[in-house]
């Protein structure tokens, strides 16, 4: 999938349906992460994919924080 269609995905998303990504992503990181750890396959690029996609998320939930206090 590339950049711009899943910024565009993400930002359809409600803020329950982020944080369900944003676990989601969190374990598929540990996942990784420990195969990482153990030697399997290559994985630094998909540890670095699922980081920035995570970060998105965050910066999404932390944007409708913020438009909900301007809100109120």
């Amino acid at each position: 999938m590339k950049v711009k269609e899943q910024k565009e995905q993400l930002r359809e998303m409600k803020a329950d349906e982020l944080k369900d990504q944003a676990d989601a992503l969190k374990e598929s990181l540990f996942r990784l992460k420990f195969r990482k750890a153990l030697g399997v396959g290559n994985t630094l690029a998909d540890i670095r994919r699922e980081k920035k996609t995570l970060a998105r998320v965050y910066t999404l939930m932390n944007e409708g924080k913020a438009k909900k206090g301007q809100a109120e």
